[in-house]
């Protein structure tokens, strides 16, 4: 049996707004954006650059009931893991472009990390896991 997660929906308050954010300031690419009139909402789907795997989904916020989870979708966990294949490159830039970044970066024993919000809030790691990382062997297909 063969099945990978797709996408993950990430609530925003605004569709344009959030595709700047994801594609000028993280550099990610926009896969989708088509609109579905009979919803009246847009299908959006932005991914990092030179991955191939779980993209995100920007799904506004259709109703009262789903507003306040915009920014606090896991209750103020780190909800996105963003691993790079250079840290210090990516992190540097971004501080550049003022995003924000809660916990400054630390060596771990799985690799660099470092805590940042997105336009909203979301907390994610910024991370470059040690070659020798399960998850890093994953992506390299060596494991």
């Amino acid at each position: 049996m063969i099945q990978s997660i797709v996408h993950i929906a990430l609530v925003v308050n605004d569709y344009d707004e959030a595709i700047a954010f994801y594609t000028k300031k993280l550099h990610f690419t926009l896969v989708e954006d088509t609109y579905q009139p009979e919803q009246d909402k847009r299908w959006v789907v932005v991914a990092p650059p030179g991955s191939v795997g779980t993209t995100i989904l920007l799904a506004r916020a259709s109703n009262p009931e789903q507003e306040p989870f915009i920014g606090n979708q896991t209750g103020g966990r780190v909800f996105l893991f963003l691993n790079t294949d250079d840290f210090w490159r990516d992190y540097n830039e971004m501080v550049s472009k003022g995003i924000e970044f809660v916990r400054a970066p630390q060596e771990q024993a799985y690799g660099m990390v470092a805590v940042f919000k997105d336009l909203y809030g979301n907390l994610w790691d910024l991370l470059e896991l040690n070659a020798s990382h399960p998850i890093a062997k994953r992506i390299e297909g060596r494991g």
